[in-house]
């Protein structure tokens, strides 16, 4: 170790003396003028479509699984799938139907999405997760006159035909043959294949009219229904694009049935006419990242943490852990001097993500600071934005040149946003107003009128804005925790700092009342991945939270015996009365 530390001195002097002259620049902090993009502008997804085929008609822009086979569609194929389904679906008198989607990610589900967005109708993704029950209700809610759906769906919709009277046809993106009004898709699409597409290419909508109704899947409550506007779709994807970019091959992680993954991925690389890979499942992902050696993926928090975890145990258990260390500061001093060598020097990583891997996309909750540091010293940029359904779902992102992986980022240039009501601190509820904000809530006008005052979306996150213009997210409205000394703590803040320790693998703080009923000090409820004394993880967790002032340290622990209960898109369910713990 110690000659390894003397060859890494040496090796660097020699580049310091051979470079400094040329390489040598000095880095000021100043507010930073950002440099957009240029993108495209189209006003429908029609257009988008037709510049697709005009600009990349023979660019691959899937590829998937089909058993042990890898399959590809250029954008012409694909586009011409979408024109023979809606011929189909315009045959049966469904171009302006309400278009449901209950299945896995898939490129039917994709063909299925395009071909209701260029539709004069309105598509509704079901979430796969919910209970039946859910399912049910929601088509009957939606008014769905068509279902798109995968075969382990097909017993329950049989059961409960008479339930969903309201669904015309039913299409199996599994069935081989057609069953009354059980369709096969492959069908659909053979028979679309040779009609006039005419009638279904004249379809048109109104940009301000809904066009994706998507149910939520909140942390409390029953979900609601939100209507987004082509015109909130197609402006989230071109001034996203502005913003942040993505390149020639993405790998499709997330479920399509989430804005993030079907607006801020598919959408998006369409635009960008990038070769998209569907992963067909998450155990899938390090495979696939080696196989398809994609350039970017959108990934949630968890999954990144994941990548971390996996790859400072893997460096650990080969004994590794010093020269890592070694290695980071190495390479960080050389990129002072303008000398990059990250990909180099931690090669063998990059070999894990397939070896192209240059951007990781972070979104749908916070991440901590530290995981973003992670991937920038080693050379893959972790971009973290910030986004809501309500808003198309993206409100903002990191500039690819001016990466801060402390905030959120950036907003788009085609919304406003303020800061409601801050405090001495400068934090407040975030609002939006702009051409990403939601149409409403499903017929909810109570909800609606609640949400947007006067043009602007109450997000219910709060947060404040830096003098570079960036957004940083302190945690939801509803989880602040008043102490009864008067100070607000946004327990997600907190949570980060415990979510760093190796063997938390869930947390949740909360306030600890006294007698009085007020909420005097915090307890974190921790969720362990290999068991600990109580004493040993409160310790643990004060060590993490050091830099904290001292009305944000923890004074109690409990853990638990089971993990906390989620929502389908795998967020925690706060203080949903579940006890089952341990003191």
């Amino acid at each position: 170790m110690q000659r390894l530390r003397v060859l890494l001195w040496h090796w660097c002097n020699n580049i310091c003396i051979t470079s400094c002259n040329q390489k040598w620049k000095v880095m000021k902090m100043a507010k930073v003028n950002y440099n957009y993009y240029n993108v495209t502008m189209v006003s429908s997804i029609s257009e988008m479509m037709e510049l697709a085929l005009k600009e990349a008609p023979n660019r691959i822009a899937y590829k998937y699984k089909v058993g042990d086979e890898i399959r590809s569609l250029t954008f012409s194929s694909f586009i011409d799938r979408v024109y023979s389904l809606g011929a189909f679906l315009t045959s049966k008198g469904e171009s302006a139907g309400r278009i449901a989607c209950l299945g896995s990610n898939s490129i039917s589900w994709i063909t299925a999405y395009f071909t209701a967005l260029r539709s004069s109708g309105v598509y509704v993704p079901l979430d796969a997760q919910l209970p039946e029950k859910d399912i049910r209700h929601l088509l009957c809610d939606s008014k769905a006159t068509v279902l798109f759906y995968d075969k382990r769906y097909e017993k329950m919709l049989r059961e409960h035909r008479d339930e969903l009277s309201g669904i015309n046809f039913f299409i199996g993106f599994d069935r081989d043959e057609d069953d009354g009004d059980f369709l096969s898709f492959k069908s659909a699409i053979a028979q679309g294949a040779e009609m006039d597409k005419s009638e279904y290419l004249a379809c048109t909508s109104d940009p301000n009219a809904m066009k994706l109704l998507v149910y939520t899947s909140g942390t409390t409550g029953m979900s609601k229904g939100v209507m987004l506007s082509e015109k909130n779709l197609v402006s989230c994807v071109c001034y996203g694009l502005q913003v942040s970019t993505v390149f020639d091959i993405g790998l499709s992680v997330l479920p399509y049935s989430h804005t993030y993954e079907s607006v801020a991925d598919l959408l998006v690389s369409f635009h960008k006419h990038s070769t998209l890979c569907i992963n067909e499942s998450l155990k899938a992902v390090v495979k696939n990242l080696k196989l398809y050696q994609p350039e970017y993926i959108y990934i949630v928090p968890a999954i990144a943490e994941l990548f971390v975890s996996r790859i400072t145990r893997e460096i650990e258990n080969q004994g590794k852990t010093e020269m890592f260390g070694l290695l980071i500061k190495m390479s960080n001093f050389l990129r002072k001097i303008g000398i990059d060598k990250r990909r180099k020097l931690f090669g063998m990583i990059h070999e894990n993500f397939g070896g192209n891997l240059r951007k990781i996309v972070c979104g749908g909750a916070a991440i901590r600071p530290e995981v973003g540091e992670f991937f920038d010293n080693i050379g893959i940029s972790l971009i973290n934005g910030y986004g809501i359904t309500e808003c198309s779902p993206l409100v903002c992102a990191n500039h690819d040149d001016a990466n801060d992986y402390h905030t959120a980022g950036i907003k788009l240039r085609c919304i406003d946003w303020r800061i409601e009501e801050p405090d001495e601190d400068g934090v407040g509820e975030i609002c939006i107003k702009g051409d990403t904000v939601m149409l409403g809530y499903y017929n909810n006008p109570e909800a609606t009128a609640e949400a947007i005052v006067n043009g602007w979306f109450h997000t219910g996150d709060y947060g404040y804005i830096n003098d570079k213009e960036q957004l940083i997210i302190c945690g939801r409205k509803k989880n602040v925790i008043v102490l009864d000394n008067g100070k607000n703590i946004y327990p997600e803040e907190i949570e980060g700092y415990i979510q760093g320790i190796d063997f938390v693998a869930e947390v949740v703080v909360s306030g600890e009342k006294s007698e009085s009923g007020n909420a005097s000090s915090l307890i974190a409820e921790v969720f362990l991945s290999e068991e600990k004394p109580v004493t040993e993880v409160l310790k643990r967790i004060r060590e993490a939270c050091k830099e904290l002032p001292i009305y944000k340290q923890i004074s109690n622990v409990k853990i638990r015996d089971t993990e906390f209960e989620k929502t389908t898109s795998n967020k925690i369910k706060r203080f949903t009365g579940d006890k089952k713990k341990k003191d």
